[in-house]
């Protein structure tokens, strides 16, 4: 059972996370924020997030490793993840997708498009 408003974000960069939190709150939207792969672990078993904005390359673990826990546990893998990320190459796409991830944001980002790809999987995850 995730909480339906809840948006978690991840990312080692204190800006990032300030600008993408501000944006979404001015979007209405409820947000969680973590800074390295542990504390994202445990704000998802905690807090239960119906989306995690989620960095690649963060200290302890990294987000693949992330989602591929959150996607292989039968009680969150319905948790929607977005991989948000500098790393724009194919390859790093195509392991997102392989460990399950949901939608694949790269950085610099547009604040538009990052609320609007996150209200429309949350609209889809909504029954």
């Amino acid at each position: 059972m995730n909480d339906k408003d809840l948006i978690l974000v991840v990312d080692d960069e204190p800006d990032t996370v300030r600008l993408a939190k501000r944006l979404l709150e001015m979007a209405g939207l409820k947000v969680s924020t973590a800074y390295d792969g542990e504390e994202a672990l445990k704000k998802i078993y905690d807090e239960s997030p119906a989306l995690v904005l989620l960095d690649i390359k963060l200290p302890k673990i990294d987000g693949y490793e992330v989602c591929r826990k959150i996607k292989s546990d039968p009680k969150y893998k319905d948790t929607i993840i977005v991989m948000f990320t500098a790393k724009v190459f194919e390859k790093d796409k195509k392991k997102g997708a392989e460990v399950g991830a949901n939608e694949y944001i790269t950085k610099p980002f547009s604040g538009d498009e990052l609320v609007s790809v996150i209200k429309k999987l949350l609209k889809e995850e909504k029954p």
